[in-house]
C-alpha cells in the first residue's frame, strides 16, 4: 500500500448505503509502512458538489468513470479493510491532492 493508492473497502461505515467504497490513501508513507493498524483516507464519490476541496479522478487513475475525491470527509480506516487495489494517482494528481488537502485542513 502506498500514499496515493486507490483501494476498495467493503462496508466501511455502518450507515453507508454502498456495499463498498473506494478510498485514496492520504497518510504519510512512514505511517502506511508502520505497524500502525489504520491509515487516513479520502473517500471517492460518483458525484461532486463543485467544492474547492474535491479533486476529480477518472479512468486514468484506474476508475471506471469520472468521480470526485472528497477531502472534507477524511476517515481513518483499518489497513486490513482496504482489500482491493484499484489504481494510483499520477504525480500531477498527487500534487493536486497535496494542495487540496492543505486547503481542506486550512494549512498555510
Amino acid at each position: 500500500m502506498r500514499r496515493g493508492d486507490i483501494l476498495r473497502a467493503h462496508k466501511p461505515k455502518q450507515d453507508d448505503p454502498k456495499r463498498y467504497r473506494l478510498y485514496v490513501v492520504v497518510s504519510r508513507q512512514d505511517l502506511v509502512d508502520s505497524a500502525y493498524s489504520t491509515v487516513v483516507c479520502a473517500p471517492i464519490y460518483t458525484r461532486g458538489h463543485g467544492l474547492s476541496t474535491e479533486v476529480p479522478a477518472g479512468v486514468s487513475e484506474g476508475l471506471k468513470h469520472d468521480c470526485w475525491i472528497a477531502f472534507d470527509n477524511l476517515r481513518s480506516i483499518a489497513k486490513s479493510a482496504l482489500t482491493q487495489f484499484v489504481g494510483s494517482l499520477s504525480k500531477t494528481k498527487m500534487e493536486e491532492l497535496n494542495l487540496t488537502l492543505a486547503f481542506a485542513l486550512d494549512l498555510d
